[in-house]
């Protein structure tokens, strides 16, 4: 018993000494972080809503954090998910993708928005407005496929 209470004593001060350590914050300038991206490829209105609301958040250099980041481990978790996700596609970074990586990004966005899988289902547990109706999907593969024919003739003409 006693290895059990040192076990949990020593686990309680990693805790508390984990709040005092956070990682660093995905956080950029809300006017440019995506603005290269949405001027290349032009979204529409609603478009780029729902890229903000469904997509930015772990795709781009700029997340709106929910009021539980604030807590370890919980903060260390997230850093990790944006992290793998930017490894993934970032938005904030599209002028650096070369023509053919851009197309691939986009199939690869239609492919994971089609099987649903983008959104992740535990980021759309805590944040509703990122839960994509098939309409709402219809219209992001749509654009994505158009925007992805851009690029094709782009890279053809090269």
């Amino acid at each position: 018993m006693k290895i059990v209470k040192k076990a949990a004593i020593i686990l309680l001060i990693v805790l508390i000494g984990m709040q005092f350590y956070r990682p660093e914050k995905n956080e950029a300038d809300l006017e440019t972080y995506v603005s290269t991206f949405e001027a290349e490829t032009k979204p529409s209105e609603d478009l780029k809503m729902l890229l903000k609301s469904a997509c930015y958040d772990c795709h781009s250099a700029n997340t709106r954090y929910p009021w539980y980041n604030k807590i370890a481990p919980v903060s260390y978790w997230l850093h990790d998910h944006i992290e793998e996700g930017r490894e993934h596609l970032d938005f904030s970074s599209w002028e650096s993708y070369s023509d053919k990586k851009k197309d691939h990004k986009l199939e690869e966005l239609i492919e994971e928005v089609g099987e649903g899988e983008m959104p992740l289902n535990s980021y759309t547990w805590t944040h509703q407005d990122a839960r994509l109706t098939k309409d709402q999907k219809k219209l992001l593969m749509d654009w994505a496929k158009e925007t992805r024919s851009n690029y094709q003739l782009a890279e053809q003409q090269d």
